[in-house]
């Protein structure tokens, strides 16, 4: 059996027995989420999260060096943030129009008075940018911090571009460091479908069906929201950018997108991400290397679609009507924020807090959605990932064109 059918197999059923015990035998859900569906989750995590940072570290420089020209990195990094900012931009639309469309938030009647919820204050935009340079290179490996381990490693690899021969014995340490971090990235994903069966059982089953029903027609809103952009916006992007199969780059990476759904973490799932995008999408590992790292920082379109609804959710919940100018705000205010909350704990729920309080909402509607927010945190951290593939397929593609048309014309001359 392969690996992603093995997946598939764990996702569902974690999710049976997550709604099967959490309806009729909560009491044994009790019992068993502590002894097996949580340590199951956890080991797993653990052994993805251990390799994180040395694979960011090892393949970024690898990415960077193996580029060579500087304005190579520059137009690739061109290339990258824009379609991260355009399909972020998209993504919040999307949503907004669906949310106007469905109206959840008149779906039903919400307790609005319980609602309460205290948001983290994210830094500012500038103090994000400012701080990407690291202090102490140690303490950005140390702490994990993504921004700052990815400005070290585009510095090494930039210096072992510039010294050459000189530096030959690092590169192939560097090298030789990243094969055995894919050897054991390898390894871990046998274990994912019994790690995944752990993370969506103690998910749904601790959920409670009370809340799924509650606030079934916000989910399902949401929900749409992702899988069109998912199909219209990366298929499309694939299909004419890329001009590949978008059904066969859906097909490819699957497996990391059933990871990403368990794990609820873009980071915890990188390590596979970029595996599977270099197997199975044949992504050169320079433009995975330093595209879905990136990405997996910066770009939150799931997030951004999670923000536009429940903007509109919670404005519709408090009879707020809000303007045209109010909703473009709501998009700005969204995409910049995605960059100036990378890397903050619980980045979502931050953003969205930052999204309310930009057009005068009450940041308390948080609360009506928090029950919830687990089950599709899992959803959207899927669309988040496939958006950083879809761009490394689509960069890698055009740079190759870009590279046979200059080889053209050198032979024509």
């Amino acid at each position: 059996m392969k690996l992603t059918t093995k997946i598939i197999l764990g996702l569902i059923a974690g999710a049976v027995v997550g709604i099967i015990l959490n309806v009729a035998a909560p009491s044994v859900f009790n019992i068993l989420d502590p002894y097996l569906f949580k340590p199951l989750g956890k080991i797993f995590l653990n052994l993805i999260s251990m390799l994180v940072v040395p694979i960011v570290l090892f393949s970024i420089i690898l990415g960077t060096a193996g580029l060579g020209d500087p304005k190579k990195l520059g137009r690739i990094g061109l290339k990258t943030i824009s379609y991260f900012l355009i399909t972020t931009c998209i993504a919040i639309i999307i949503g907004i129009g669906l949310a106007y469309i469905i109206k959840p938030g008149l779906a039903g009647h919400f307790d609005t008075a319980s609602a309460s919820f205290s948001a983290e204050k994210a830094p500012p935009v500038s103090d994000t940018l400012l701080n990407i340079i690291p202090k102490n290179p140690f303490g950005a490996l140390n702490e994990g911090n993504m921004l700052q381990i990815i400005a070290l490693a585009i510095f090494i690899g930039l210096a072992l571009t510039a010294l050459g021969e000189k530096t030959k014995g690092i590169y192939n340490l560097v090298e030789q460091g990243n094969e055995i971090m894919m050897y054991l990235v390898t390894l871990v994903m046998k274990f994912a479908p019994y790690g995944t069966f752990g993370l969506i059982a103690s998910a749904i089953g601790s959920q409670g069906w009370n809340a799924i029903k509650a606030m079934g027609i916000y989910m399902i809103v949401v929900v749409l929201a992702l899988i069109v952009h998912g199909v219209v916006t990366y298929g499309s992007a694939v299909a004419l950018l890329a001009r590949k199969n978008p059904l066969s780059f859906f097909k490819g990476f699957s497996p990391a997108m059933g990871v990403a759904f368990s794990t609820s973490s873009s980071n915890a799932t990188l390590p596979i991400s970029m595996e599977t995008a270099q197997k199975n999408l044949k992504v050169p590992e320079t433009i995975s290397s330093f595209v879905q790292p990136l990405g997996a920082t910066i770009n939150m379109d799931g997030t951004a679609i999670m923000q536009g609804v429940a903007t509109v959710f919670i404005a519709q919940v408090y009879h707020v009507d809000l303007s045209i100018g109010e909703l473009a705000t709501v998009v700005l205010t969204a995409v910049l924020a995605s960059i100036g909350t990378a890397g903050v704990p619980g980045v979502g729920l931050i953003l969205l807090a930052m999204v309310l309080s930009s057009v005068n909402l009450p940041v308390a509607g948080i609360g009506l959605i928090l029950g919830i927010d687990r089950i599709l945190d899992m959803a959207r951290t899927a669309v988040n990932i496939t958006g950083d593939a879809s761009c490394a397929m689509i960069v890698a593609e055009t740079e190759k064109r870009r590279t046979v048309k200059i080889q053209r014309g050198e032979k024509s001359a």
